[in-house]
C-alpha cells in the first residue's frame, strides 16, 4: 500500500451499528475505502448492496482475513463478539476498531489490548459519543470556567423499548442498557473529571419477561472530588434531561440526544451540510448563580471525526482516537457498578 492510498476497511455487522453509526463514516472519510461488508442475514445483505454497490458483500469473517487491500476490520456485531473477532483480526494483521463496549468483561478486554500492542497495530473502540454536540459544549464551558469549581454532573440515556427488543435486549448477547448506554455515559465521566475511586448502583429488571436488568442508576466519586450521577433506562416513557452540570458558579442544562443519531438513522449522510448542526430550539442553557439564564449555542457534533483521526493513526500521523485503556477502565467501572448492586455495597477502584 501506498503512503496515502485508500485503507481498505472490512466492517462486521449490517444492523442499526453498521448500517447506520459506521458505514457512512467510513465512505465519508477521505482516505478510507469501504472494501467489504460482512453480514449472514439475506434481507441485511441485499441492503448493503443496494447502500454501498462498491462493497462486497460476504456471509462469513473468514473472507476478510486474506484479502491484503483490507488493512482495517471495524467489528459493528453483538457485544459478545467484540473482543473474539477482534483478536482474529489483530492476528491476521489488521488494524482494529470494535464498537462499545470493548469487550464482554475486563479479563477479555486486557486480551485485546495486549494483541494489539504485540502486532503494533492500531486498536480503538467507538466511543463516539466523545463528539456529540452537547458534550463538546459541556467540556467548552468547563475549561472556560463558566460554571466554577464542579460540584455533580447528571447524565441520562433514556429510552422506552418492549422487552425482546433485539439482540440488545439478549443476556446471552452481554447486551442491557448498563453495558450499552453505560459505556458511553461512563466514558464522558472520565474524560471529563478523570479517574474513579468508588461506584454504587441500584440496577434492576422492571419489565416482565425482559432477560436484562432495564433500569439503573450509578453514582461515581472522582478523585477531583466530583460526583457523577447517572440513569440508563428502557422504561422512560418521559425522559429526564439529558445533561445537568453543576458548578459553584452556574449550572449547565441541556434537553434531548445529540442530533446526529435521528440524522444517520434517517439516512442523512455525514458529509451532508450542516449534518451535526443542531436547532437553535434545542439549545441549552446555562443558569448563573445571581439568576441570570442565558442560551448557550451547542457546537456541532462530529463522530467522523473519530474516524478521521483513526485513519491518520493508521498511516503514523496522531494516535488513536480512542484509547482502548480508556475504555477497559470504563468496563472495569460498570463491572464494579454492578457488584455494587448485587451486594447493596459501594465498591472501592
Amino acid at each position: 500500500m501506498g503512503e496515502r492510498d485508500p485503507i481498505g476497511v472490512g466492517l462486521v455487522g449490517y444492523g442499526l451499528a453498521g448500517r447506520a453509526f459506521h458505514a457512512p463514516f467510513i465512505e465519508g472519510v477521505d482516505g478510507l475505502a469501504l472494501h467489504t461488508i460482512v453480514t449472514s442475514d439475506p434481507g441485511r445483505a441485499a441492503q448493503a448492496a443496494t447502500e454501498h454497490p462498491t462493497a462486497r458483500i460476504v456471509g462469513e469473517v473468514e473472507d476478510l482475513w486474506d484479502h491484503d487491500d483490507i488493512q482495517l476490520i471495524v467489528v459493528a456485531a453483538p457485544n459478545r463478539l467484540h473482543a473474539p473477532i477482534g483478536l482474529r483480526a489483530l492476528a491476521a494483521g489488521k488494524h482494529v476498531v470494535v464498537d462499545k463496549p470493548i469487550a464482554v468483561d475486563t479479563a477479555e478486554g486486557q486480551t485485546l489490548i495486549d494483541a494489539a500492542e504485540a502486532t503494533d497495530r492500531v486498536l480503538s473502540v467507538f466511543q463516539n459519543r466523545r463528539w456529540d454536540g452537547d458534550f463538546l459544549t459541556l467540556r467548552d464551558l468547563i475549561e472556560q470556567g463558566a460554571l466554577g469549581a464542579v460540584d455533580s454532573f447528571e447524565s441520562r440515556f433514556e429510552r422506552w423499548a418492549p422487552a425482546g427488543d433485539g439482540w440488545r435486549d439478549g443476556a446471552a448477547q452481554a447486551g442491557g442498557p448498563v453495558r450499552d448506554l453505560g459505556a458511553h455515559l461512563v466514558d464522558q465521566c472520565l474524560v471529563l473529571f478523570g479517574p474513579v475511586e468508588r461506584v454504587w448502583a441500584q440496577i434492576d429488571r422492571r419489565r416482565p419477561g425482559s432477560q436484562v436488568d432495564d433500569a439503573a442508576f450509578v453514582a461515581l466519586d472522582h478523585a477531583s472530588g466530583v460526583r457523577s450521577r447517572l440513569w440508563m433506562s428502557l422504561i422512560a416513557s418521559r425522559t429526564g434531561p439529558r445533561l445537568r452540570v453543576r458548578g459553584l458558579s452556574g449550572e449547565y442544562l441541556k434537553e434531548g440526544l445529540d442530533i446526529q443519531e435521528p440524522r444517520l438513522v434517517g439516512g442523512v449522510l455525514p458529509t451532508a451540510p450542516g449534518f451535526g448542526d443542531e436547532p437553535p430550539d434545542a439549545w441549552g442553557t446555562l443558569h448563573a448563580a445571581d439568576g441570570t439564564v442565558t442560551t448557550i449555542a451547542t457546537r456541532p457534533g462530529r463522530y467522523i471525526a473519530f474516524y478521521e483521526s483513526m485513519r491518520d493513526a493508521i498511516r503514523g500521523d496522531g494516535v488513536s482516537p480512542v484509547d482502548p485503556r480508556d475504555s477497559l477502565q470504563v468496563l472495569r467501572i460498570l463491572e464494579a457498578a454492578e457488584r455494587a448492586a448485587g451486594t447493596g455495597q459501594a465498591q472501592s477502584l
